[in-house]
């Protein structure tokens, strides 16, 4: 009995590279390696369309093609008869094959050079078994108990810090995956930033993503998932395409580093949806090749589902209800200088205290406008209300994440210790703490 196309899902990723056999109408053969394979249906298959390669011309003219797939794992080899139906610019499958390569080229600064064309759509007419020895099929696996405990985890949480941190630890626990982040989108600064990070050397809290850069940008502009299974080979065949550009003066981007992990072997990223927006991305990534499936995309993409609902009703809460306190902050470094020198650049945002960055965008305004407060009037306690209302803050007037850019803030504050907290301290308030005079200077 031949197996189902979608049993030979593990052979299209890529670790061993397929072949496709085509002919020209005048008899001429061309065989050509495919970097992947995407399965779309159990009937369907879809290839990338970059450049238009001879392999190209020939199924334009004659639209018969074969297909050899080499399973990673046994060695296992499956032949297919294909026959191309059209090639789509636009829609899901053209933004899913479009969203892994646009993550890669501009991880290089090659937006403009790395670019889909298309993706060419093919019926799979047949699936043919070549006799060659192989090992067993290793059993595929179970990702439904974990995802359960997943999705309890989730569900359980009482607040957003809650959330974020039980949720990454949780990843952890039920399947092993040491490096992950949350990151929540600022479409006011076009930007995504971290709210929480798990596995990581140095602290990630308030990093920042371009939208549409990297695999992390790409999959919140697009709102579609991204796998990297060979990261060190697929970036690394982009920098030499790149190194090749550059010796020949073409102009290109500059490259963007890696967040996170300098040279990841894996790569996951999640959408985060709150009904039809993208409101942030979760992001796992592993020192080790092939360590995420297509069954980790599909649960990890079920969970980040659940993460977005849960982020909707945790910011409605903060508002409606009581929520959980903070906890205490923490001591602050001894200082030698008795006063904190606060300055804050209006164009960007950007705030410093003694002369280290701190924060910037909505978080960074939000944080000046306490810190006038504090110093004109002696307050320490607003509420959220008074922030929303609070025009110069430039908040967006839907979705505008006032829940999570307090938590970041909060985190912000509390990892540098530098003698300045936030707390909760009711319904919908929070609290100022300052241990030192201020003097504020506006650039």
């Amino acid at each position: 009995m031949n197996p189902s196309l979608c049993a030979l899902r593990d052979s299209m990723e890529g670790s061993t590279p397929a072949l496709i056999a085509t002919c020209a109408l005048d008899g001429t053969p061309n065989l050509s390696y495919l970097s992947a394979v995407h399965y779309l249906d159990p009937a369907h298959i879809a290839l990338s369309f970059q450049f238009f390669s001879q392999t190209r011309r020939n199924v334009l003219e004659n639209p018969i093609a074969r297909i050899l797939l080499i399973d990673p794992f046994t060695a296992r080899r499956h032949r297919l008869l294909a026959q191309y139906l059209r090639t789509e610019t636009e829609g899901a499958t053209f933004e899913k094959i479009g969203a892994k390569l646009a993550g890669i080229a501009s991880h290089s600064g090659m937006d403009g050079v790395f670019r889909l064309q298309g993706a060419d759509i093919y019926r799979v007419l047949a699936i043919e078994p070549v006799d060659c020895p192989g090992l067993p099929q290793p059993l595929p696996p179970n990702l439904l108990p974990p995802l359960r405990a997943l999705i309890e985890t989730v569900a359980q949480a009482v607040d957003l810090e809650h959330l974020f941190d039980s949720c990454l630890a949780a990843l952890e626990r039920q399947l092993e995956i040491a490096q992950a982040m949350i990151l929540l989108c600022d479409d006011a600064q076009a930007r995504l930033f971290t709210v929480a990070a798990r596995g990581y050397p140095g602290s990630q809290i308030g990093s920042e993503v371009p939208l549409g850069k990297g695999v992390i940008g790409v999959a919140a502009r697009t709102g579609v998932p991204i796998r990297i299974n060979h990261a060190l080979a697929e970036h690394g065949y982009a920098q030499v395409v790149r190194s090749q550009a550059l010796a020949l003066d073409e102009p290109l981007e500059p490259a963007l580093p890696f967040h996170g992990l300098a040279n990841p072997g894996s790569q996951l990223a999640l959408p985060i949806r709150l009904g039809a927006t993208v409101s942030g991305v979760l992001y796992v990534e592993d020192l080790r090749a092939q360590r995420f499936s297509y069954h980790h995309e599909d649960a990890l993409a079920t969970l980040a589902d659940a993460l977005g609902l849960a982020i909707g009703r945790l910011q409605e809460d903060c508002e409606a209800g009581e929520a959980a306190d903070w906890q205490g902050a923490p001591t602050p470094r001894p200082r030698a200088n008795s006063t904190l020198q606060v300055r804050f650049y209006a164009r960007l945002s950007t705030l410093f205290i003694d002369g280290q960055y701190v924060i910037k965008g909505i978080a960074g305004a939000i944080l000046w406008k306490l810190l006038r407060e504090y110093r004109d009037s002696g307050r320490r306690t607003f509420s959220s209300r008074e922030l929303r209302a609070d025009s110069s803050l430039n908040l967006p007037e839907i979705s505008d994440n006032l829940a999570t850019r307090l938590l970041l803030l909060r985190r912000r504050l509390d990892e540098m210790a530098l003698g300045i907290s936030l707390r909760k301290c009711g319904r919908g308030q929070v609290e100022l703490r300052v241990e030192q005079p201020l003097e504020l200077e506006e650039g």
